[in-house]
């Protein structure tokens, strides 16, 4: 899963083809360390989606300028538009559901 930062946001996420999982957490907050493996397992069964993570802490610019008020939040991006905005966090299947949703 790729590190992101405010400079190579626009170029691995918004100008992507296909569909983006954007993954705003920090390493203080729990329910994001309970979700990093469930995504990690959805990211093996969706080999299409690309997954990429922001940590807030490091890239308070980004996160604000993607609107993010609350962690974890999931932004689900198909051909640079945010399709999805999923805040919290989401059992394996659900959110595959709601990933496959906007393929």
């Amino acid at each position: 899963m790729k590190n992101l930062t405010k400079d190579s946001f626009e170029q691995n996420v918004l100008k992507q083809p296909g569909t983006v999982v954007v993954d705003f957490w920090a390493t203080w907050c729990g329910p994001c360390q309970m979700l990093a493996p469930v995504l990690e397992e959805v990211a093996q069964e969706l080999p299409q989606v690309q997954f990429c993570k922001v940590d807030v802490d490091e890239e308070r610019e980004l996160a604000l300028s993607a609107g993010i008020e609350s962690i974890p939040t999931l932004l689900i991006i198909k051909n640079g538009k945010v399709e999805k905005r999923l805040v919290g966090y989401r059992e394996k299947d659900a959110l595959r559901r709601e990933i496959e949703a906007v393929l």
